[in-house]
Order: C-alpha cells, then structure tokens, then sequence
C-alpha cells in the first residue's frame, strides 16, 4: 500500500471524513453502533472465508472479524478490539488490537472488547436513539440491557438508512477501484470465453473465470458464478454448474470480483461453438438493442424506476413480435427482475435505497436486460428453455455515463470472430480426453 493508506487505494483521510459525514446524519445526541462480520463456520472447526461487513469497512478500515466501532458526535468513533490469547496467536496469527484502532485507524477512542458491557451501556443510557443494523447485529451489544431498554422504548432506529446514502456517491478513490475491478472482471470474462469452446463445461468455465479473476489481483469473486449452459440459462441465479454444454447451446455466464472491498458484476451470452442460430440471434440481438438504449438513457436525474419501465417496453415490443409473448401481463414470467441495481462494496449495494431515486453523478449501477423462457412456457418450441442476460457497470457522469465493463466484447460479430480466430489451439482435443478420462 501506499503511504497513507489504510486498505490499498484509501487514505486515511476518506475513512474520518467518511465518519465526519455520518455524524452529520445522525440526530442529536445519536449513537451509531457497526459491528464487524461474524466467522461463519463452515465445520465445527473449518470457518468459512471471511469478508468484512460493508458499513464497518466503510467507516473503519479495519478488514479483521471481532471488533465493534461506535460513532457519535460527542467520543467521535470509539472502536472495541479483539483480545488474543497466546494459543489465538499461535493458530490464527496476530490481530490488530487496541494500538492499531489508535495508530492505524485513528480511533478517537480504543478499548479491548472485554470493556464493551460497561462502557457502551453507559453510551446507550446517555443517548437519545441508537443506530445499528440489524443483520450485521452482534450479541455483544444486542444483549445489553440498556440496548434492550432502548429498543422497548423505540430508540433504536435501522443504521442502514443513513450509510446506505453516504455509499451512493463514489469518491475518485472509490471510482479508481470500481474501475480496476471491472477491468478484471472484463479480462477474467473474456479468456474463460475463449477458454470455453474447448472446455463447453459448466464447472471448469466457473473455476476457470475466478482463476483469471485472482491472478490479476483480485481477492475473492463478488458471488458464486453463474454459468448456465442451454435451458440452466432460464434460471436466473441459477448455481449448479455442473452440467456439460451441449453442441449449439448458449451458456450464460453472469460473475464479478472484488477488488480491495469493492466488486464488479457482468453477465455475456455466448454459443461455446463458435456461432450464434439464427433463432439465437435473433433473441439476442433484442437484448443487445435492449442494454445499448438503456444504457443511453444514464445520466443525472433519471431513476432506475424509469429505466426499467423503458427496459420493459422494449423488450414487451419485440417479444411480441417474435410471437414469444402473448399479452404483455405474461411479461413478468419470462422477465422478473429489475433493469439494474446500484453497485459498490456490496453487489445489490445501498439497497436501503429505492429505485425512485434520481440518480447523480458518482452513483454505478448495472444495466442488465435479459429474457428466460421456462422450458415450460407457452410459446413457439423453439424458444423454450433460452435464457439470455447482457449486463455491465455504468458510472453515471456530470454529462451521462461510463461504461465500466465497456472493454467485453457483446457485438455478436465480435464475439464470433473471437471463439472462431482467437481461441487456445488444441483445446477441442484437450477437452476431448478429458472427458473420455472422466
């Protein structure tokens, strides 16, 4: 990391002025309570990896489990550390305790956990409302008896409502990560698609995405991928993976990294063998047409809401006239989700924000079209059991947009020429024995 900076490409500036900004939010005489993430076990002794909870990161910095930070305007930001025990030290390593929270984090108070009880029931007792969130709440605090005091009297008020807001608007240090993890995602995205017409295989097009996310630097996948070959397309998170792609299917692979707390998420259809049916085709160039006039449609003022209203009439028109659908009531059947969401730390990001807002110049948000005909649905044969998704990451702008993952390719032309001009030699008989070994 850089001199100065407490996670890699943030300061330790951003991380007060972000606190000096909640404070501002809160009422008078507010306590803000933000819990770090719990060690979610996987066995009784096999935990599963760890990934800090978003609001603690955006206010502290600190990226280890155990901790409890508190916000006020009085004490500033009060942090509670994790003590360790010398056999902690020896299996888990060493943590960063109450020096760090001063050094490091520049709490403007520290204390070892063993000390919240006491201090912290004092704070609540002395306090007019207390914000927390409730998912991320720890039983550390939610036990207390002042806490429950406060939450019978109905002081106790949802966190997420206020850091959800300050999360919309991305500082240039924010946009710098946004932007490099999509770029990852992009060149992850891309070489698992040429990786593909040689390996048409669910699994290994899954493991080979996040390899290529990981050795560019990023630390884990923003979600388990979905890729899903032929009618597994129509499920929209669909999570298997582990099925062969047959010859002339098209397989969907919706996936995005995180890169230092923030995440990309980006979704390209695409036939494993070289070249899109004309059925195929046609399906998908709605789509295409679908994501470039949304996207075109970004910029300050405009909501999500509205976005997804034009979405819906486009893709209502074409349906139709493909004869895929019926009555435009039927819609929601082949389309249940939004145009987009909004985007950063987390995937579905702010989503104490509704779609009504305006959107204004820092906010990214997915622009993400699709159709999955249910193998079942009521239209020409032919189309049942197609799903088809084009997703990527808008910055909106001062004059419009960005498109962040605008370097994957979707242009049908492009991507054919790839499969067909620029794919791993000998990779259709590598993956032939290796099926004949499976």
């Amino acid at each position: 990391m850089a001199e100065g900076e407490v996670t890699p490409g943030i300061r330790i500036e951003e991380y007060i002025g972000r606190r000096k900004k909640l404070v501002e939010l809160l009422p008078e005489n507010s306590l803000a309570i933000i819990s770090s993430a719990p060690v979610k076990m996987m066995t009784d002794v096999v935990p599963y990896t760890f990934r800090q909870e978003a609001d603690y990161l955006y206010l502290t910095g600190c990226q280890q489990p155990g901790g409890v930070a508190v916000l006020s305007d009085e004490r500033g930001l009060c942090m509670f550390m994790p003590e360790s025990t010398p056999k902690d030290i020896a299996w888990q390593g060493e943590v960063a305790g109450v020096d760090a929270a001063s050094e490091v984090f520049k709490a403007d108070q520290a204390y070892p956990i063993s000390k919240l009880p006491e201090i912290l029931s004092d704070m609540i007792r002395h306090s007019s409302k207390v914000f927390h969130n409730v998912q991320s709440a720890s039983q550390r605090y939610t036990n207390l008896d002042e806490f429950q005091k406060s939450a019978s009297l109905g002081k106790v008020k949802t966190l997420s409502s206020l850091t959800h807001e300050l999360r919309l608007i991305k500082s240039p240090a924010e946009l710098k990560l946004m932007r490099d993890s999509a770029s990852i995602a992009c060149q992850g995205l891309l070489k698992t698609m040429l990786h593909s017409k040689g390996f048409p295989d669910e699994g290994i097009l899954s493991a080979q995405v996040e390899y290529e996310c990981r050795v560019r630097g990023a630390q884990r996948m923003a979600f388990n991928p979905v890729v899903g070959g032929g009618s597994n397309a129509s499920v929209i998170h669909y999570s298997r993976n582990d099925q062969r792609i047959k010859d002339g299917d098209l397989v969907l692979m919706d996936m995005g990294c995180e890169l230092h707390g923030y995440v990309s998420d980006l979704t390209r259809t695409w036939p494993p063998c070289g070249k899109f049916s004309s059925l195929q085709e046609e399906l998908y160039d709605l789509i295409l047409q679908t994501n470039k006039e949304c996207i075109k449609q970004c910029k300050p003022g405009t909501t999500i809401r509205q976005l997804n209203a034009y979405s819906t009439e486009l893709l209502c028109d074409g349906l139709m006239k493909m004869g895929i659908l019926k009555s435009r009531r039927l819609y929601h059947q082949l389309n249940p989700t939004s145009i987009g969401h909004y985007l950063g730390m987390d995937v579905h990001d702010s989503s104490a924000v509704g779609y009504d807002r305006p959107l204004q110049p820092g906010f990214v948000i997915t622009i993400e079209p699709g159709v999955y005909i249910p193998s079942s649905f009521d239209c020409p044969v032919r189309f049942q059991g197609i799903g088809i998704r084009i997703e990527d990451d808008v910055l909106i702008t001062e004059t419009g947009y960005e498109v962040l993952t605008g370097s994957m390719p979707k242009e049908i032309k492009h991507i054919e020429t790839l499969l067909n001009n620029h794919c791993h030699d000998n990779s259709a008989r590598s993956f032939a024995s290796f099926s004949l070994q499976g």
